[in-house]
């Protein structure tokens, strides 16, 4: 007979253990434990059976995988947290004795960790790291807006307003900046980062009271690590573009060409200014972008040429405000609008006295648009442009410089679309992100029409040249021919006229040069996907024919959402019509 089985001794009554369990095993406090769970990365688990792992019970517990509390289980920051237990018993009691000396020896033998091995451990690569980056930044900036309290302490606050100041400096030193949304929660961000897309939020800047449902000491600890990463991770980005770090700022000379120097204060002002250029770690050296190499039979010519166009696009969006020189109003934000600028390679001041950092004043006869959030202006300068601060935004999304007589000041601005949703194939579009396309294709028509006009033109001047010497050298032909034919009767004469027109009708018929048909790549390129996705669909095996139902009833189904959306916001608009109408005829109402 074999060994009888008891219940709840294998499978996952065995998996799982409950947090009261894993405390009593590590001997830690509730307190400790979430600060060492925290930083190790081990995060509770849900079982798929509670009833199975709680023995019977379904009471509401946590559960932690037993092999993450057994990695827990010879962890040397477990004896740092009982010594800074130990430590703060010992402070306690010598205040409580009023002895100074002793209270003064304890605190300068304070029990330190450092959590580089951590990081380490958790990342095993850097690329790993980056991909982990989305919620660090996030906290990090969120932290560097708050005020020094005794909830958020002031080094806490400092270190993560240096180490966000570092991360801006990079994304505009390496142009990694693409997407940008501002919205009721803060301003989103997205960057290219070592291949790998990066999306964070930065709160709004403004007056606010703490929140009294959130446990500062847990956010503290997760500051604690991610300053940590975020150190490891400037320190590479910066080396790999060849800057100092810590950065240091451009040094510049005086008349008499010695260095100006400044003081500590001065340069952590311009460094957070974001406005002032960064020193090359060895000397100002620029690398080209490499365009992709194209083999007649190793590589696939269609992919070589979508990295073409992708490559082209990405430069014409690096450099969106190359040739652009901005000017900030009071009223604008002036730390977000300076890092999007300078991330597209424009220049960006404002006035000197609201903040240290400018660059050149508003009399500046170099600038090109100035930024303001007003209904009106007093003055204005007749060589540059003013528009609200939605056309920096809008330009951004759009990769492109959009027409500022639509942001002008005091007008009525088009709807903030956000960057971040991606419509496929038969879903609801928004008439103003239509209308958006719309007119961005014609641009590229117009743009397109105007480069073959130029071409047609230089064209004509070189066959008008050719022309008139055929035409002389044909006129002069003809002469010779009427002075040597002299035809004796009419008959003849009629005889020597035919060949004659004949000649000349030959004579006229100039084969011209034959011009290259313009294909654009990218139209090109996206017909050719769509067609290929709609041919896979249709080659799908019999015995897989149900995926391919699948997939045109989803089709279908998204059609009717679209339809229904379009109808919804069509009822929508005639409603907001009706209603002006009413309050423009309401007696005592002006239009």
């Amino acid at each position: 007979m074999g060994k009888i089985k008891k219940k709840y001794e294998r499978g996952a009554a065995t998996t799982y253990i409950t947090r009261n369990s894993a405390i009593k095993k590590l001997q830690l406090t509730l307190a400790d434990f979430r600060r060492l769970c925290i930083l190790k990365g081990v995060y509770p688990q849900e079982p798929r059976h509670k009833k199975k792992v709680g023995r019977g019970s379904t009471a509401p517990k946590t559960y932690y995988h037993v092999k993450d509390i057994q990695f827990l289980l010879h962890e040397p920051l477990i004896a740092k947290f009982r010594e800074l237990k130990h430590f703060n018993r010992r402070l306690k009691k010598a205040i409580q004795k009023r002895n100074i000396n002793a209270a003064t020896r304890i605190r300068s033998n304070k029990p330190k960790y450092t959590l580089d091995r951590i990081v380490k451990e958790r990342y095993p690569s850097f690329t790993d790291a980056v991909r982990d980056l989305d919620d660090a930044l996030t906290l990090c900036f969120t932290f560097a807006n708050f005020p020094a309290t005794k909830r958020t302490q002031v080094e806490m606050v400092h270190e993560c307003r240096r180490l966000t100041v570092e991360f801006q400096q990079y994304v505009m030193a390496s142009r990694s900046l693409r997407k940008v949304f501002y919205s009721i929660k803060g301003v989103y961000y997205q960057a290219d980062i070592s291949g790998e897309t990066v999306t964070w939020i930065v709160p709004h800047k403004f007056g606010h009271e703490h929140p009294t449902d959130v446990d500062y000491k847990i956010m503290s600890t997760f500051i604690q690590f991610y300053t940590t990463m975020l150190k490891f991770i400037n320190f590479k980005l910066f080396t790999s573009i060849n800057l100092h770090y810590p950065p240091k700022l451009a040094v510049k000379l005086d008349e008499d060409g010695d260095e100006v120097t400044a003081t500590r204060e001065e340069k952590l002002e311009k460094l957070e200014a974001l406005t002032h250029t960064l020193l090359s770690a060895g000397g100002d050296v620029v690398e080209e972008e490499a365009e992709p190499d194209r083999f007649e039979d190793g590589d696939n010519p269609d992919q070589v040429d979508q990295a073409r166009v992708q490559l082209q696009e990405l430069r014409d969006l690096t450099s969106l405000f190359a040739s652009c020189k901005f000017f900030l109003s009071r009223e604008v934000p002036r730390e977000s609008f300076t890092f999007i600028i300078r991330a597209f390679g424009g220049q960006v001041s404002w006035d000197e006295t609201v903040c240290g950092g400018a660059t050149y004043q508003e009399t500046d006869e170099g600038i090109t648009h100035q930024i303001v959030d007003r209904p009106k202006l007093t003055s204005q300068h007749f060589n540059r442009s003013y528009v609200q601060p939605q056309w920096v935004l809008d330009s951004v999304n759009a990769r492109r410089r959009l027409p500022v007589k639509d942001y002008v000041v005091g007008a009525a601005l088009p709807p903030h679309l956000s960057p971040f949703v991606e419509e496929e194939e038969g879903e609801y579009v928004p008439p103003e992100k239509l209308k958006l396309l719309k007119r961005l294709q014609q641009e590229e028509e117009e743009v397109a029409a105007g480069d073959e006009s130029d071409e047609a033109i230089e064209d004509e001047e070189d066959d008008d040249g050719g022309d008139d010497v055929e035409q002389s050298e044909d006129e002069s032909e003809e002469d010779t021919e009427n002075v040597v034919a002299a035809p004796a009767t009419k008959r003849k004469r009629k005889l020597d006229k035919e060949p004659a027109v004949a000649n000349k009708k030959a004579k006229h018929e100039v084969v011209t040069e034959g011009k290259r048909e313009e294909v654009d790549v990218k139209k090109q390129l996206s017909r050719q996907q769509a067609e290929e996705q709609r041919l896979a669909e249709l080659m799908i095996p019999k015995k897989h024919r149900r995926l391919y139902h699948k997939i045109q009833h989803k089709k279908k189904k998204i059609s009717q959402e679209a339809e229904k959306l379009k109808e919804k916001r069509e009822a929508i608009d005639k409603a907001n019509r009706v209603q002006k109408k009413k309050q423009k005829h309401k007696p005592g109402v002006t239009a």
